[in-house]
């Protein structure tokens, strides 16, 4: 017999099982990277972003009402959204929730409408869409069922296999629409999480018997296999413990939410509680978020903190310790806002403390390896107490991000500068006037960007053949704004020929920013050799302390 509606029960089990999919393939997503490098993190942002809405969803039980399952879907993935294609991902989602929110039943004609209408709010969102991305195989998949459904197709059997056919053949061609795809030997990357999202709801819908339980556990980024990081170097360098003396009793499921932050931040040992009292056993970097944390909820007692290091090695760390990167240095009691205040990306204890002696007011933790979330950048422009907040995004990846909190925020005006690196962002920064108006800040600060080349080195993932280069795992890549600069076995030879590609006869300096798996000593002889080849131009060295990048150049 023809399925010819789709209740909200289903909905919602086929919406779980798709993102529970994404999750289970993210890494397959995380490696289709166009550039062979330790940062691939489509399938990571996404399934972030839409298991962000998933657990809003699981929230709601099994017997939820279309509007509430449409608000959790559209609302939990808008605010977790993370990464381009994880905002593009939250923008489908957006669209065709909107289209079916006030039916209790998705008929096919309604499910053709909803599709078209996920595509329209998608490409909307995107200032300028590019084809042979997750927005091709979105359209594809949308315009199909519009064909089908005006074929006179009137069974959900028949049309959601095809989707899902017609779907992986766009996918297929995508190399054919993206050049670059093509040269790296890969598919979209957005574009197959999404596939992913459509097979496990197609699954479902099918029988398949698929268990729906949506952990709360944080998802973990794994990269520990830098060529030329440092073994001995040691993780949540602190030991703490303590009681909590509960001010109230505590459901599971906050239970399980602190339990799954504290093991975001570090090892947890052991979290014990009889509801009165809770006992935290954690290995950390950062104590003061276990104490922020715990203080929320009780009273400490016994509370016991010690560092894990050598009295040797903990003396070499203090020398480059700083407040956690996203955190303000000092926060600032609420009173009358000021006219203009900034928030900034990083990753580094280095560059946050380097945006913050420039006046930026908030540095969120992130970058390549971790896109902030829309709630992470809405989070950090409510905590600044101006009328007008500046973001820096510093990524070409969490621009589209920064776009969606800027729109969500009401009480203040948010003027996001798109700065794509961290150079650019230091740039923005510097050439902020306090004497001008905010159009006029933000017309010099663009303008400013504009005459920054960044170029980062960091090491390739596997083989491949791009931007006319062999490369071979395990080599060294110097990445400019918009290509591969140079690759090779020797680090320090890789940087200068990549600095050599974007100086020109207008560049005065070159500003290198090493990262946390260079020494000072090693960094400062590369600055001696950098300063001789280019002995017209002005050197000037920073610690970044960025992870997974050994170096970040900016030429200006």
């Amino acid at each position: 017999m023809a399925v010819k509606e789709i209740d909200v029960k289903l909905f919602s089990r086929m919406f779980l099982a798709g993102a529970i999919y994404l999750d289970r393939n993210k890494e397959e997503i995380n490696e289709l990277n166009v550039f062979p490098v330790p940062d691939g993190d489509t399938g990571t942002n996404m399934t972030m972003t839409i298991m962000s809405a998933a657990k809003e969803v699981r929230d709601l039980g099994e017997e939820p009402d279309m509007k509430s399952l449409c608000k959790a879907m559209s609302g939990g993935s808008l605010r977790g959204a993370r990464g381009n294609s994880g905002v593009i991902l939250s923008q489908l989602l957006r669209g065709f929730t909107k289209a079916v929110r006030d039916e209790q039943v998705i008929t096919i004609p309604l499910f053709g409408a909803a599709c078209t209408k996920a595509v329209e709010t998608a490409y909307k969102a995107v200032m300028k869409p590019t084809e042979g991305t997750i927005l091709t195989v979105a359209r594809g998949i949308g315009e199909k069922a519009a064909e089908l459904i005006e074929d006179g197709a009137d069974d959900f059997e028949v049309i959601l296999p095809a989707l899902f056919e017609h779907g992986n053949a766009v996918l297929a061609q995508t190399p054919e629409l993206l050049p670059v795809l093509k040269q790296a030997g890969v598919v979209d990357s957005g574009g197959a999480g999404l596939m992913k999202v459509i097979q496990g709801a197609i699954d479902l819908f099918s029988g398949k018997d698929i268990d729906l339980t949506i952990s709360d556990d944080p998802i973990a980024k794994v990269d520990d296999s830098r060529p030329g990081k440092a073994d001995d170097v040691q993780k949540n360098i602190y030991h703490a413990e303590m009681k909590v003396v509960l001010k109230q009793s505590v459901n599971g499921k906050i239970e399980s939410d602190v339990k799954g932050y504290l093991s975001s931040i570090g090892e947890l040992k052991a979290f014990k509680s009889d509801g009165k009292e809770v006992f935290i056993d954690i290995n950390t970097d950062d104590p003061g978020l276990v104490l922020q944390k715990a203080l929320k909820f009780g009273i400490m007692q016994d509370v016991k903190i010690n560092c894990r290091l050598e009295p040797s090695k903990a003396a070499s760390v203090a020398e480059t310790a700083a407040a956690p990167a996203s955190q303000p240095a000092a926060p600032e009691p609420k009173g009358e806002p000021s006219e203009f205040g900034f928030v900034a990306v990083s990753a580094g204890a280095g560059l946050a403390e380097i945006f913050r002696s420039l006046g930026v007011d908030y540095v969120i933790e992130g970058g390549q390896t971790m896109n902030p979330s829309t709630a992470d950048i809405l989070d950090a422009v409510e905590k600044v107490n101006a009328k007008t907040v500046f973001v820096l995004p510093n990524n070409k990846n969490i621009i589209m991000a920064a776009n969606q909190a800027r729109d969500l925020t009401t009480d203040k005006t948010v003027l996001v500068i798109p700065t794509k690196t961290i150079p650019q962002g230091i740039t923005a920064a510097i050439n902020y006037s306090a004497g001008s108006s905010a159009d006029e800040n933000e017309q010099a600060m663009i303008e400013a960007i504009g005459l920054v080349k960044t170029g980062e080195i960091t090491y390739a993932v596997r083989d491949t053949s791009i931007d006319d280069h062999e490369i071979k795992k395990g080599d060294y890549m110097g990445i400019g704004d918009k290509k591969i600069l140079s690759v090779g076995t020797d680090m320090n030879q890789v940087v200068i020929e990549m600095i050599g590609e974007m100086v020109d006869d207008s560049s005065e300096l070159i500003s290198l920013y090493f990262g946390a798996d260079v020494t000072e000593d090693d960094a400062n002889a590369l600055k001696d050799q950098i300063a001789e080849k280019f002995s017209s131009l002005d050197v000037d060295i920073q610690n970044g302390g960025q992870p997974v990048y050994y170096y970040i150049v900016s030429v200006e």
